[in-house]
């Protein structure tokens, strides 16, 4: 199962480390990144799998919505399948 994990917020040393090391800990893989900085905020996509995850899914959502309250940052995590649905536009 693969996950979309965004980050935006007011730019600053080690939110990436952070980020990735709660990732590592919880044994999950980075497939793909992207980031950049807009003046002064922080944009950040990560495309992850969660198939070898060592906790629940809503466990890592709360850890990870803890650490940006804790950087200032947003940090948001969607199932990929509800990602792609969400920003699905109809072709017909």
């Amino acid at each position: 199962m693969e996950a979309i994990v965004s980050v935006i917020g007011k730019d600053k040393k080690g939110i990436i480390a952070r980020v990735s090391t709660i990732l590592y800990k919880r044994n999950i893989n980075i497939m793909d990144i992207s980031q950049t900085i807009l003046k002064e905020y922080f944009t950040m996509i990560m495309i992850t799998d969660l198939s070898e995850m060592t906790v629940s899914f809503s466990e890592l959502a709360e850890e990870l919505d803890n650490l940006g309250a804790e950087i200032g940052v947003s940090i948001r995590i969607q199932h990929q399948d509800i990602f792609d649905a969400m920003h699905n536009i109809d072709k017909e």
